[in-house]
């Protein structure tokens, strides 16, 4: 037995070490596996034979209208049964942060901000595995990295994580970027996270207990993460005049929560900057909420960002280091098209550079993509979350707990490292023995999965798959370069 394993471990460490370059194959079904790929998060068993009668071009386009598609009712049903989701922040703080009913207690709080994460990881996870809706399963993730939240960061964060994501992230990920950006300013997951609701006008009789005066957090991040990108042209003045025009802009505190909206995010005049600013060159005229407004209107419209957003969507979609001929036009249309993410992905997808050889297989699951795309290939229905979302923090991605603002990467340079490819085998052989029966239950067996995946496997990959035996054949293929790609 131990030398079973030992062999099937060599055959997998040398598999996994080898080349990653690829026979040509078929190319229709190179082109169908790569749009899958791509749009989701891997091809169901069957899925690409579906494809070769529906059409590539029927399949994007059926994509980018994800409302045109119906869902699963199984899905349905265990989304409704996670009621923590449909509780929005002001409910929440009031249930869990704001309740000093006589039997409440830290721990059971606690319990509460535990069960709000719980729930938000369990619902990102079998919504990217089921879900038909697959490229805004791919654009929520990708959204989220790039307005990341630490879920850890304080009970606040971790009760409102998920409806930051289900109210923020998902309803705008195909819309407008302005829509979207102006979302995420408002949410307190975001507020919290980077302290804007401290940030407060450093006058005179204002900065009093928390509120001790400018924080320049979230301005920073709003310059440098979300809009105009490090090399977008602002100076650490910018920064500074930034936090000025967003003080009082945050959450329901003292006497703002009588009354206070669902949302759980307020604008206190009296914390607020009211006095002119200059920001990137222009002058922004002092006042209230509609100050704030005007200017997350200019950074979203700005050229800057244009290019920033289809930069990293061009790296998300095509290649770690996208043509810069790609992202010069996806600017083109971001602009001409008012921001509007799915206009520019329809160009994206219509692009050479999408379809170009080169890029086939050129990127690197994250652990995140390529556990799921595990579960979606074999076939198996997530039953028990748990065991997954364990496996996903094992591989150092845990669901919603990325501590940095930039959120996780998904660049072959992040990801790719002898520490992870093991923790990968380990995790192929695992689902190849059924150590994952709980979790993932009616697996394809491996015959089935090898035959799914004939039109991406090597010549050297078919030979070391030649003769194993179920077990090992299923972690071989899950375990191989071209698996590990996309």
């Amino acid at each position: 037995m131990m030398g079973q394993r030992i062999a099937g471990l060599s055959i997998l460490l040398w598999i996994t070490a080898a080349s990653f370059n690829i026979n040509a194959g078929e190319e229709q079904s190179r082109q169908i596996t790569h749009t899958l790929n791509r749009l989701s998060f891997g091809p169901l068993p069957g899925q690409i034979a579906h494809l070769q009668a529906q059409g590539i071009a029927a399949y994007i386009e059926e994509q980018l209208h994800p409302e045109r598609i119906t869902e699963d009712p199984d899905l349905i049903r265990r989304l409704d049964g996670l009621t923590t989701l449909r509780l929005p922040p002001q409910t929440l703080y009031e249930q869990s942060l704001f309740n000093h009913a006589a039997d409440s207690s830290p721990r059971q709080a606690m319990r509460g901000f535990n069960r709000a994460l719980a729930e938000a990881q369990e619902a990102r996870l079998i919504r990217a595995v089921a879900s038909k809706r697959q490229l805004l399963e791919v654009m929520v993730d990708f959204w989220f990295n790039h307005f990341n939240v630490f879920a850890n960061k304080g009970g606040r964060v971790k009760l409102v994580v998920g409806d930051y994501e289900e109210r923020v992230i998902r309803p705008h990920a195909l819309g407008r970027f302005e829509t979207l950006l102006k979302a995420t300013a408002r949410h307190p997951a975001m507020l919290v996270y980077l302290d804007n609701w401290l940030n407060t006008a450093p006058r005179t009789g204002k900065g009093k207990g928390r509120y001790r005066g400018l924080n320049e957090n979230y301005a920073r991040e709003l310059l440098e993460l979300h809009t105009l990108g490090v090399e977008g042209g602002y100076t650490q003045q910018d920064v500074t005049e930034l936090a000025r025009i967003l003080t009082g802009w945050g959450l329901c505190e003292g006497p703002l929560r009588k009354n206070a909206p669902a949302s759980g995010f307020c604008f206190d005049p009296k914390r607020h900057d009211s006095g002119d600013k200059i920001l990137l060159g222009r002058r922004v005229q002092g006042g209230g909420p509609e100050e704030v407004e005007a200017t997350l209107t200019a950074l979203a419209r700005h050229p800057a960002t244009a290019r920033h957003i289809s930069y990293k969507l061009a790296q998300a979609f095509v290649a770690d280091e996208p043509p810069a001929s790609l992202v010069t036009a996806l600017s083109r249309v971001f602009v001409d098209s008012d921001g509007d993410i799915r206009t520019v992905l329809q160009a994206l997808f219509a692009s050479e550079a999408f379809r170009d050889e080169t890029a086939y297989q050129a990127k690197f699951k994250s652990p995140y993509r390529y556990l799921v795309s595990v579960a979606r290939t074999t076939g198996a229905a997530v039953a028990a979350p748990r065991p997954l979302l364990n496996t996903l923090r094992l591989m150092n991605m845990p669901l919603y707990q990325c501590l940095t603002p930039d959120g996780y990467k998904n660049t072959r340079a992040a990801w790719l490292s002898p520490d992870s490819l093991l923790q990968r085998i380990d995790f192929a052989t695992r689902v190849g023995r059924d150590a994952f029966r709980t979790a993932l239950p009616n697996r394809i067996p491996a015959t089935t999965l090898e035959t799914s995946q004939q039109a991406v496997l090597s010549p050297r990959t078919r030979s070391a798959l030649s003769g194993l035996e179920p077990a090992h054949k299923t972690a071989v293929l899950l375990a191989s370069p071209e698996f590990l790609h996309y």
